[in-house]
């Protein structure tokens, strides 16, 4: 079992920035993947971005691609995400979620944890 906590989320203004954190505990994540995802009001959830915890390649979806930024901390088990630039679109509620995979994936079928989630909102 892993269990994922986020935190960071908040109101901000547009081109504003945020960094969410995703705190894993449970098993060791060396055979996961971690992305996010968000989920704006009356849409389906989406993908955001993924990253590999041993190998550290990441996958991005393309609308966050040079203003989001994930990275990791071994020690502490924690993803995080910077978001910078932010948009009004980029309001949601934002999801952590791990899969146990060797590849990166967008797909949140794969994903079998998932955080509570934290709400972002971005004002114009």
């Amino acid at each position: 079992q892993v269990q994922l906590v986020e935190s960071g989320g908040g109101l901000v203004q547009a081109g504003g920035s945020l960094r969410l954190s995703c705190e894993a505990s449970g098993r060791t994540l060396s055979s996961y993947v971690v992305g996010w995802f968000r989920q704006a009001p009356g849409k389906e959830r989406e993908f955001v971005v993924a990253i590999e915890w041993s190998g550290g390649n990441i996958k991005y979806e393309d609308s966050v691609k040079g203003r989001f930024t994930i990275f990791r901390n071994s020690a502490k088990k924690t993803v995080y995400l910077q978001m910078n630039s932010l948009k009004p679109e980029d309001t949601a509620v934002y999801y952590c979620a791990a899969a146990q995979s060797s590849m990166l994936t967008s797909d949140s079928s794969k994903y079998a944890y998932w955080g509570q989630g934290t709400q972002v909102t971005v004002s114009s």
